[in-house]
């Protein structure tokens, strides 16, 4: 354990060449201060476990490096192997198909999600040994769920003794083996001239920038997308109404006084009139929109006075006139539309960026029979003072 801080555990992909495995303990333990493993998973398909036992157990290897370079218990044993299963629960032989490979990926993304909830551990994941869509979903999830100081690595090896079945670690004493050339003929080469690099590479760590809850892979992806467009295109939208002001992110909208407290009706639909709360993001919901009619209703009315009460100060007289003015109106929905078509080409005047203006502006849409009014900005960027 390096430093004494953590539980290390080393986690592989693995395809059929158990050499990476052994490579990668006998590179760590070499780094100052070494790195040692408290414990080992490696995922893999049937196939690859019983390569693991043929070879580097049954052989002995594990044995052998660890007396060679007097090493800790390497801890290899039926529990250390995570292995890729189809949906009916079947140990797989190989990743052949798509299936197979939708099965790869969520169980590795879950596999790492459980292990990064042990804050007492740091991760040493190894991209090395698996295909490359093994590689490509262990690089992934710890992009999606590793602490800063999870450690991801690529093992390189000497090209004449890369996957050479008769190398797994540089040994102290020089050992002649034999390789294949090109051109097919063999040679016999000296583990001396071996050179095993421990490539650790940078990953962007989104663990503490994002909230994920789904389980399967594809699933995980796009909710991160999906936070990460909010996070980066969606602004925060943040309205003062006794000063009367808008902010889009920097930007200072200026309405007046019965337009703000349009805008702001809207919006409360969105933020504290939502009939589906349980959802975490808007997106293309539409359920909150209203018919101009229902911001008519007594309920909305009260809400809208209140707001025009904090626009002139607490002048209460204020909001006794708009409710007087607001019942004797002929059409209160003329109205309505009118100052939505003035919010918009006000906001269309002075947000400058026009990739913002769907989310900001009043959208309608026709449903159940009738022209609905809304937003499109996400209502956790919605905030009313």
């Amino acid at each position: 354990m390096e430093g004494g801080n953590y539980k290390e555990i080393f986690v592989f992909v693995l395809g059929t060449t158990p050499q990476i495995i052994t490579e990668t303990i006998y590179a760590l333990s070499q780094k100052k201060p070494p790195v040692y493993p408290d414990s080992i998973y490696i995922i893999t398909t049937k196939t690859g476990r019983d390569r693991v036992y043929e070879t580097l157990i049954k052989k002995d290897i594990l044995t052998n490096l660890t007396k060679e370079y007097k090493l800790p218990e390497i801890p290899i044993n039926d529990d250390s192997f995570v292995l890729i299963r189809d949906h009916e629960g079947n140990e797989l032989d190989d990743i052949r198909d798509k299936k197979a490979n939708e099965a790869t990926g969520n169980l590795i993304t879950e596999f790492i999600k459980n292990l990064t909830t042990d804050m007492s551990s740091r991760l040493h994941c190894s991209i090395a040994g698996g295909r490359k869509t093994m590689s490509f979903y262990l690089g992934a999830a710890l992009e999606l769920f590793g602490r800063p100081w999870d450690k991801l690595y690529h093992i390189l090896v000497s090209p004449e003794f890369e996957s050479n079945p008769y190398f797994f670690y540089k040994p102290k004493k020089e050992r002649l083996i034999e390789t294949r050339l090109t051109d097919g003929t063999i040679k016999k080469i000296s583990t001396n001239n071996a050179v095993i690099d421990l490539a650790e590479l940078p990953f962007i760590r989104l663990s503490n920038k994002l909230i994920l809850q789904k389980k399967d892979f594809q699933s995980l992806i796009e909710e991160g997308q999906r936070e990460i467009d909010t996070a980066t295109l969606q602004l925060d939208l943040k309205i003062n109404l006794s000063d009367r002001t808008i902010y889009i992110g920097d930007t200072l909208i200026e309405m007046v006084p019965v337009q703000l407290m349009i805008y702001t009706a809207l919006l409360r639909q969105k933020i504290v009139h939502c009939i589906r709360p349980e959802r975490k993001y808007c997106l293309d919901c539409t359920d909150c929109f209203r018919m101009v009619g229902e911001l008519a209703e007594k309920k909305v009315c009260e809400e809208m006075a209140q707001d025009y009460k904090k626009i002139y100060h607490g002048n209460a007289l204020r909001a006794e006139e708009f409710l007087q003015k607001w019942n004797k109106a002929l059409s209160p929905g003329d109205i309505v539309r009118q100052n939505i078509s003035k919010i918009n080409r006000s906001l269309k005047e002075q947000l400058q960026d026009t990739a913002l203006l769907p989310y900001y502006t009043i959208t309608n849409i026709k449903k159940y029979g009738g022209t609905r009014y809304g937003l499109k900005v996400e209502k956790k960027k919605i905030r009313i003072e």
